[in-house]
């Protein structure tokens, strides 16, 4: 007789056994979406619902869309995409008047699946009209503390490392992280202008001891740096705030006040895990045009397909106030709260997993 060791195959998410154990993560859920509902609109947030289907999913090169077609009435098709986030629907609602909005949203990324990665998961949006983007930092804080309480516990957790989400995040610039972590002066990679310089850059990381390609591009090196020295070290005992993001990352951020090579720009991390990303909002058209075509232009080059622009969202921006806003993928933070170890555990109904 034949002998395999071929594992059998895990049973659905439907089945009675497996939902009785992840039955907790999801009521815990539940009870921190409530709770978090609760939070904004005591602030005077108006939660919004945006349209899943839009003309743009998003023009970060790195983000990969699901594509879909329209078709009319006469038969014609129109292409569509399933949103990677409802961000541009919620600038034009910022840019129709509207002060202080939260969007619960599913929202749609292809090419993304593992313990931390689903194709659909939930994204937790908000945005304050006037108000700068440390405002979005205090609201982290407040937030990781109601997460823990909600799931009845005093600590975040992932893969053995925990954090302290009733303690006050730490804030450190990317540059500080680059000199703390690697030992390089990302700064002196960036001009004024903040134009990029990849062979300094490409020098640094050598004497670092990391690996450098020939095809790197000074993003591709920036990159390395971030995965394999810095994100492992953030939020550890207590949550990290890693803020002032290189211009040249940040292609939705309006360039920082004090030193124009970098953005008002920054991502919240505990136990290792990004779990947001937040902008003071750029409100300029000509310049998000000119840095969403380079990012298409780079979408192209790396995988022969770019996405087009929103041209409402482009003219809305000229309406839009100086704003902050921030995204934060609510599944993970739910992981983190109720201690499970990977994202289906905490969605209702998972995806089915498609082949390799």
């Amino acid at each position: 007789m034949e002998r395999t060791n071929a594992q059998p195959a895990p049973s659905p998410w439907w089945t009675p056994h497996v939902h009785a154990d992840r039955r907790p993560f999801l009521m815990a859920r539940n009870r921190i979406q409530a709770a978090f509902r609760h939070f904004f609109e005591e602030r005077d947030f108006v939660e919004v619902d945006t349209a899943t289907l839009q003309v743009s999913p998003g023009n970060e090169a790195h983000l990969h869309a699901f594509a879909t077609e329209a078709i009319g009435m006469g038969g014609a098709a129109t292409p569509l995409y399933l949103h990677t986030s409802p961000e541009f629907a919620c600038k034009k609602l910022l840019a129709a008047g509207e002060p202080r909005i939260a969007c619960f949203a599913h929202v749609y990324r292809n090419r993304e699946r593992g313990p931390l990665h689903h194709p659909e998961f939930t994204m937790l949006e908000w945005y304050r009209a006037g108000a700068s983007y440390e405002a979005l930092m205090h609201d982290c804080a407040e937030l990781l503390g109601l997460a823990a309480e909600k799931a009845g516990t005093r600590i975040l957790t992932f893969r053995g490392r925990t954090v302290d989400p009733f303690r006050e995040p730490e804030r450190l610039s990317v540059a500080e992280a680059f000199r703390r972590y690697a030992s390089i002066d990302l700064l002196a990679s960036i001009d004024r202008s903040g134009a990029t310089d990849r062979e300094r850059l490409a020098a640094s990381l050598k004497e670092a001891g990391l690996r450098v390609a020939a095809d790197d591009t000074w993003s591709d090196l920036f990159s390395r740096v971030i995965v394999e020295k810095v994100e492992p070290r953030l939020g550890l005992e207590r949550a990290t705030i890693l803020d002032e993001y290189p211009v040249a990352e940040a292609a939705l951020a309006r360039p920082a006040s004090g030193d124009p090579r970098v953005a008002e720009r920054f991502e919240l991390y505990a136990c290792g895990v990004e779990l947001a990303n937040a902008f003071g909002e750029l409100t300029d058209p000509a310049e998000q045009r000119r840095r969403f075509q380079a990012e298409m232009a780079e979408k192209m080059r790396v995988y022969g397909e770019s996405y087009p622009l929103d041209e409402d969202f482009l003219a809305a921006l000229a309406l839009m106030p100086q704003a902050s806003g921030i995204a934060l993928g609510f599944d993970r933070l739910v992981m983190l709260a109720t201690g499970a170890s990977r994202i289906d555990q905490v969605l209702w109904a998972p995806v089915a997993e498609t082949a390799p």
